[in-house]
């Protein structure tokens, strides 16, 4: 049986691959919502965004739809929501927010395609008041309205993915400082 830090390794040293925009990429999220939907309890699912870079219309990304889901209770979601995503073969990890290994935590999930093993969908589920993760947000809504910006993001993960081809956690650590400098181009944009 793989230890936690067995299967972190595991996870994080998983190929990275940029590939062009794929417009049935909302298409693809809006079945997992459902889906979802579907199969969680309703009184714990606040709302369900799509964003990361499969959520900017014409960006490169890797093909895995991120999402963020907003619980009432993170509580009742290792209670009651991880049992059924595992049972369906979800991948699960009480994940630190800021990197490290502190709190505060939230739930993340990894989908995967059933015949291949390839990462389909990442779900971060997680309180409103995380506002870190709810950054993600602003930054899609930014690029979304900036599309020279969003180029700009295209050829630096398309270069952090080839130096950390296969150390994700490197290469989300590459691009942090144009992701917080977006973000925070992002909140004056809006009067926060």
């Amino acid at each position: 049986m793989e230890t936690l830090g067995e299967r972190i390794r595991r996870v994080s040293s998983e190929p990275i691959a940029i590939v062009p925009y794929d417009p049935r990429w909302p298409r693809i999220f809006e079945e997992e919502k459902a889906h979802l939907l579907s199969c969680l309890p309703g009184e714990l699912i606040r709302r369900i965004e799509h964003y990361g870079s499969t959520a900017v219309p014409g960006l490169s990304a890797k093909p895995i739809i991120d999402m963020l889901v907003e619980v009432s209770d993170l509580g009742e979601v290792r209670r009651v929501v991880v049992p059924i995503l595992e049972a369906q073969g979800y991948d699960y990890f009480w994940r630190p927010t800021h990197g490290d290994d502190g709190p505060p935590f939230y739930a993340w999930f990894i989908k995967r395609d059933p015949t291949t093993g390839t990462r389909t969908h990442h779900i971060h589920m997680a309180t409103a008041d995380m506002t870190q993760l709810w950054d993600g947000i602003a930054f899609r809504d930014y690029l979304r309205a900036h599309p020279d910006t969003a180029r700009e993001y295209a050829a630096l993960k398309r270069r952090y993915a080839d130096e950390y081809p296969n150390d994700r956690e490197g290469y989300t650590q590459a691009k942090t400082g144009f992701v917080t400098a977006v973000t925070a181009r992002a909140r004056e944009a809006i009067g926060e």
